[in-house]
């Protein structure tokens, strides 16, 4: 089988802080691979070192067959990326800053416009192409920073946190965006992402990963299936848990600042009994497993989805500064 990305012990460190731990990742040719994790789980310093942005403290990657220490200038030219901060010139137009990057990544003269014109309808944005970009809204400049990742044909489109502070619908536009590259472009897309739905809907594998590990790896359904059993949620103040713990049909034990998540077989049959171990419940709730609960069976904590990991730019000028 034939590899998009290959890591090999990848890791970076700046000091004493250890972002990315020996991390080995096999991504297939044409999927959409997701990083799944908190602010600050490693997601956006593993994107910068496949993107040749951050030299690895020990291990290597291959990315498209090069060698991401020894070959940067070839991985560069062979992969597209889209910051999770809008890196367009605002001060041009939608086409100029297109036609910016075609001179960059070398793209012919004969090539140029008609491979411009095509990442402008791809990303519906013909119409606003002459625009400024400063007019552009922020589901319009995401689209315009999707063109530009395309625009020389990169075998892989890297998407850093790609939805990151719009709202739900334009959410929504951007993922059904996406799922149309890979039919149309035959890319592999490596999204990094802290929204539980959006791996969800678009990842054909996610890796969680935790203060730099992944902890997880398999697609969504698997993952969830792996759970073994449904889902309760009871909101309590004072769970006895000692004698949850031990009942062979209960899978794991976790709590949260709202009271307690077990994962349990044939959850329905067996919540009487799990109740009168509990003690005084407010309320309960039984579900299917969700991303978010294998999150919490992985991790112990839920994931926190108020911000993301923080801009590619700001990493480099973190590791810059020797902080």
């Amino acid at each position: 089988m034939d590899f998009a990305v290959e890591t090999e012990n990848l890791t970076k460190k700046y000091n004493d802080l250890l972002a990315v731990d020996q991390l080995n990742l096999r991504i297939k040719e044409g999927e959409i691979f997701g990083l799944l994790g908190p602010n600050g789980a490693g997601k956006t310093t593993t994107l910068s070192m496949l993107a040749t942005l951050l030299k690895p403290t020990t291990g290597t990657a291959r990315v498209n067959n090069y060698d991401i220490i020894s070959q940067s200038s070839e991985v560069r030219q062979s992969i597209g990326i889209v910051f999770q901060d809008p890196s367009s010139d605002d001060v041009l137009t939608g086409w100029e800053n297109l036609y910016l990057h075609s001179l960059m990544f070398g793209v012919s003269k004969e090539e140029r416009k008609r491979r411009i014109d095509y990442v402008l309808g791809l990303v519906d944005l013909k119409d606003r192409a002459g625009d400024i970009v400063k007019k552009y809204s922020g589901g319009m400049r995401r689209r315009l920073e999707l063109a530009r990742g395309l625009l020389h044909k990169p075998r892989i489109l890297f998407l850093d946190e790609p939805t990151l502070g719009l709202d739900p619908q334009t959410r929504e536009h951007i993922w059904e965006y996406i799922e149309n590259l890979v039919k149309t472009e035959r890319v592999t897309i490596i999204i990094t992402t802290h929204y539980m739905e959006e791996a969800d809907r678009l990842c054909n594998r996610i890796a969680i990963i935790d203060h730099g590990h992944v902890v997880a790896l398999d697609s969504p359904s698997n993952l969830k299936m792996k759970m073994g059993g449904e889902v309760i949620k009871l909101q309590t103040r004072s769970p006895a848990l000692d004698k949850i713990r031990g009942l062979d049909y209960v899978t794991s034990v976790n709590t949260t600042d709202k009271g307690v998540v077990l994962t349990v077989k044939n959850a329905s049959a067996h919540l009487q009994e799990i109740l009168g171990e509990i003690g005084q419940v407010e309320s309960v709730e039984i579900r299917t497993p969700t991303l978010n609960d294998v999150f919490l069976h992985y991790t112990g904590r839920e994931i926190r989805e108020e911000a993301g990991e923080g801009g590619v730019m700001e990493r480099i000028a973190h590791m810059r500064r020797g902080n």
